[in-house]
């Protein structure tokens, strides 16, 4: 009984290791988040902040995309994240301020492909999934049923399912809306969010 309990730990250790790898394999290449109560008078103002881990020992691009709340794409943009480096994007001011159909959006879904092609975001080039950003967001929560005013929340972006047809459905429409080399866009410079300079502290 000794020698067989001595025989099945390094087998333990070892199915442990190669669990453990296969538990630390990352595969987080597209988040998903909300956006609500945005750009109402008195209402604060909503960030998505994107962090490069430092992993891949490099730079990476966030794709973004913004949606309505009719599921309908409102704005794109692709942003420069480099390693260990944090963007922060408001909601307000650099997402949903130029909307393609001039529509103020009150709320809606953002989706971000982590993305190591700098103009994998639009259909001018495709993109290149590598994993190494991480997201979060925090959300304007209405406190109307408590006596009115609003709250700040926040949140994971969720490590979403990418499957093939969102993949290149989102930049094709992106393309649509903002234009490629060979032809103009739909939007005529409305349809894309901007990107903020990442921040540091000096």
């Amino acid at each position: 009984m000794k020698k067989l309990g001595l025989l099945l730990l390094p087998i333990l250790a070892i199915t442990l290791m190669l669990g453990g790898n296969a538990f630390a394999q990352d595969n987080s290449v597209f988040f998903t988040t909300y956006y609500s109560n945005a750009n109402y008078a008195g209402a604060p103002d909503a960030t998505v902040r994107i962090v490069n881990d430092g992993n891949t020992d490099g730079n990476l691009y966030a794709d973004i995309y913004v949606l309505d709340d009719s599921q309908e794409l409102q704005a794109c943009c692709g942003c420069l994240v480099s390693k260990d480096g944090l963007l922060s994007e408001s909601v307000d001011s650099n997402l949903t301020y130029n909307s393609l159909t001039g529509k103020i959006n009150h709320r809606g879904v953002i989706k971000i492909f982590s993305d190591a092609n700098i103009n994998g975001w639009d259909a001018g080039s495709a993109v290149s999934s590598k994993a190494g950003l991480r997201v979060s967001a925090t959300h304007v929560q209405s406190l109307a049923a408590a006596g009115g005013g609003y709250a700040l929340t926040e949140t994971n972006g969720n490590d979403a399912n990418l499957g093939a047809v969102e993949k290149s459905l989102l930049p094709e429409e992106c393309g649509f809306i903002v234009g490629t080399e060979d032809e103009a866009g739909l939007g005529s410079g409305q349809g894309t969010c901007s990107c903020t300079p990442e921040d540091y502290d000096f």
